[in-house]
């Protein structure tokens, strides 16, 4: 009988972790789904944010605002995460190497694709990439490459066209937009990250 009892709760332990993780990815499909209803004209410039919390004007943005926004509905805030880790791990990220900077800036690291991959590499799931539709669920982040070496990226959400290829939340010029462009442009990363 002890043994019954240890296996059942055993079994109920690992649904109830799996449901807690299906419920974050589903509630950030969702806050990424409501940022394509919302008017963002692209524009990417420096602008002076508060610490923590702050985030540039409603309506402007790039890619990296819709990921930021869908998590901040979700009351985690990537700007002061990212800031932290940034603050006590700064050579890992790439911030010196490709911008030439010595030291973190709270009004625009999180706001760059780069120092996200490193932060979602450091503190979530690094997931394989591949060609298989399948592999990649509701709430995943994925980073791809676009011509011009213009790195980019987006969250996959729960609809799907015809023919079952997911549609991504992203900003890629136009506004938060749900697109299939999954496997339009090279992928460099592939996250799942939800707060423990």
């Amino acid at each position: 009988m002890r043994v019954i009892f240890y296996c059942w709760f055993f079994s109920s332990s690992l649904v109830l972790n799996a449901a807690e993780q299906v419920t974050f990815a589903n509630r950030l499909n969702v806050a990424a789904i409501e940022r394509t209803y919302q008017y963002v004209k692209y524009d990417g410039r420096y602008v002076v944010i508060d610490y923590p919390g702050g985030d540039v004007p409603a309506d402007i943005g790039v890619c990296t605002d819709v990921i930021i926004r869908s998590y901040r509905a979700l009351g985690i805030d990537l700007q002061q995460l990212v800031h932290e880790d940034m603050k006590a791990n700064f050579s890992v990220y790439p911030s010196k190497r490709i911008w030439g900077l010595n030291k973190p800036d709270p009004n625009i690291d999180h706001r760059r694709v780069p120092n996200l991959q490193t932060f979602f590499s450091r503190h979530g799931q690094v997931l394989e990439i591949t060609n298989i539709v399948e592999d990649y669920k509701p709430g995943d982040l994925v980073t791809w490459m676009l011509p011009g070496n213009l790195p980019h990226i987006g969250i996959v959400s729960d609809r799907r066209t015809l023919n079952n290829m997911p549609l991504i939340v992203h900003n890629i010029g136009a506004g938060p937009k749900l697109e299939s462009m999954l496997f339009n442009y090279p992928i460099t990363g592939h996250y799942r990250f939800s707060p423990e």
